[in-house]
């Protein structure tokens, strides 16, 4: 099943500065079969449940593994079975009805 979600990695008990956490991750996420979009609080991504789903969990084994002793995560998840979307036509929806 193909997925649309919003992953949002929060190491907690490493400072203030996330950016190298945040790389660490994006690095994981350039697999392929993922397509993604980084943005100031979070990451879209786009693939197959179980690719994202074992991308989320590396991201998560990788900042543990760089000293993080806990991490939040949130995860939203927009799946459908009526016809396939792509990250580009959920914005692109919004566009067209801007311009009504």
């Amino acid at each position: 099943m193909n997925m649309i979600a919003d992953l949002t990695v929060v190491p907690i008990g490493v400072g203030i500065s996330l950016s190298r956490y945040v790389a660490a991750c994006e690095d994981i996420l350039k697999q392929p079969g993922l397509k993604t979009t980084l943005h100031p609080n979070g990451t879209a991504i786009e693939g197959e449940w179980d690719t994202v789903m074992d991308a989320v969990r590396a991201c998560h084994e990788k900042v543990h593994a760089m000293g993080a002793p806990r991490i939040f995560t949130t995860l939203k998840i927009g799946t459908r079975t009526d016809r396939e979307q792509t990250l580009e036509d959920k914005v692109d929806s919004v566009v067209v009805q801007q311009e009504k």
